[in-house]
């Protein structure tokens, strides 16, 4: 298949999930391929993002279990949490599932570069050191990064990129963002037992999710010990003599920490790569457009994942780089539905959605339906807090599909997996009614909703 016109029929500029799953596949239907990575392979998700942080939440949640641990008949002595053994296991782990990435690309024959890549021309890549390779197809996937407001002493704060390393744990965090990384790293380091405080800019936190939903996790949060400083934002830190930052809010809160999480947003990491070389003009957010195929502007240069601004999903981007293999040499072209696809929150208690809002399917559809099931799960019952689970459907009205489901408590990512396939296959309220529920299982709410 190797088109002997080029060094490359394709050439990968970043070896995340989407870059590698495409690399592999169009390695696989005989593609001459070549990938360059300037930092480890793997990208965010695997090195510095959704990987090691469900760990630290699997860790965390260890936790609370064991505080109530003594209402299931155990009794636990001298019990101790040390950062660095549990730091240090999922770095490890981090390591190892790298070196399966760069194997599984070695595997499908393709050719490997660790140095940065810049774009120089529609067929042509510079390598850092010097060299210069051609492609019939230039592929970017170099991913997102995190965006740190302008703020007084901002250089004090750190980013998801370097929470997975701290050489001591932080005793007080304070977290800055009201997404879903930042409720998450809230809730870990709660969990692990530091001072945790949240600030927000605005007193709505993951805007784009069901409201009816998340307004249920501020309350649980707050109870589990979490300092909500909602409507405020960072305006000063100073760095003390001892090490600790001396934060000023906003809203005239001062308080003292060891360590700012900043976690207000990404965007897509796109400096300094090339594009205007091939006439790629960015987007608004500084995305590179594509279309729904994943091709730019410029007709040998395709981008996919987090770059494009899209869908900022891991496993997004691995469907887009698959179906762009398909496409350019797999004989088989398609794209990527972007629509009703299934998102979690791995905040504690967790919150999982998948298709519209509420407010959203009343645009979309005019007349809806809504069914609910507020319920303590019965995990929950050991533990001293009150904490209730909420299942939430709504349906087209005058088909009785179900166009969207929301939900908070227990493994709530684990249980919409499933009903995502059925909603995502059109099925209606009647169909999930048809089914008989598995009991006792929080998960047998979602056939007896009301």
């Amino acid at each position: 298949m190797a088109d002997t016109t080029y060094d490359f029929d394709l050439f990968t500029i970043g070896a995340g999930s989407g870059g590698v799953r495409a690399s592999r596949i169009a390695g696989g239907y005989g593609a001459k391929v070549g990938i360059a990575e300037e930092h480890r392979y793997g990208g965010t998700c695997v090195i510095r993002g959704c990987v090691p942080k469900k760990m630290l939440v699997n860790a965390s949640m260890f936790a609370e279990e064991l505080s109530h641990a003594h209402h299931k008949g155990w009794t636990l002595k001298d019990n101790s949490f040390d950062w660095a053994t549990l730091r240090d296991f999922v770095n490890g782990d981090v390591d190892r599932l790298e070196g399966l990435y760069g194997q599984t690309l070695g595997g499908a024959g393709v050719e490997s570069f660790s140095e940065r890549a810049t774009i120089t021309g529609p067929h042509t890549v510079r390598l850092a050191s010097g060299r210069e390779v051609t492609a019939k197809y230039i592929l970017v996937a170099t991913g997102g990064e995190p965006v740190v407001p302008a703020f007084e002493g901002s250089e004090h704060s750190i980013t998801s990129n370097e929470i997975f390393y701290l050489d001591e744990f932080p005793k007080r965090l304070m977290v800055m963002g009201g997404g879903y990384i930042a409720l998450e790293f809230a809730g870990i380091f709660n969990a692990l037992g530091a001072d945790v405080t949240l600030v927000n800019r605005s007193d709505t936190i993951l805007r784009t999710y069901e409201q009816e939903i998340v307004k249920r996790l501020p309350p649980v949060m707050e109870a589990r010990g979490i300092d909500l400083q909602l409507g405020a934002q960072i305006e000063k830190v100073e760095k003390a003599e001892d090490g600790s930052l001396n934060v000023t809010l906003t809203n005239g809160t001062t308080k003292q920490v060891d360590q700012i999480l900043v976690a207000t947003g990404r965007r897509p990491r796109v400096e300094g790569l090339g594009l205007e070389h091939a006439g790629i003009e960015l987007g608004a957010k500084g995305e590179i457009p594509v279309d729904k195929f994943s091709k730019t502007s410029c007709d040998s240069i395709y981008a996919v994942g987090d770059v494009t601004d899209r869908v900022q999903l891991t496993p997004v981007a691995i469907r887009e780089g698959h179906a762009l293999a398909d496409s350019l040499f797999g004989g088989n072209e398609r794209y990527v539905d972007h629509s009703c696809i299934a998102t979690a929150v791995f905040s504690q208690p967790s919150i999982a959605s998948v298709g519209m809002t509420e407010e959203e399917a009343r645009e979309a559809h005019g007349e809806i339906n809504i069914y609910k099931s507020d319920f303590r799960p019965m995990k929950n019952i050991f533990s001293d807090r009150a904490e209730r689970g909420l299942y939430k459907m709504i349906t087209d009205a005058a088909t009785d599909k179900v166009v969207g489901l929301h939900m908070i408590g227990p493994e709530s990512a684990e249980i919409i997996q499933a009903a995502a396939v059925a909603i995502k296959a059109g099925l209606t309220k009647a169909d999930f009614d048809a089914t008989t529920a598995i009991h006792p299982t929080m998960a047998e709410e979602l056939v007896l909703l009301k």
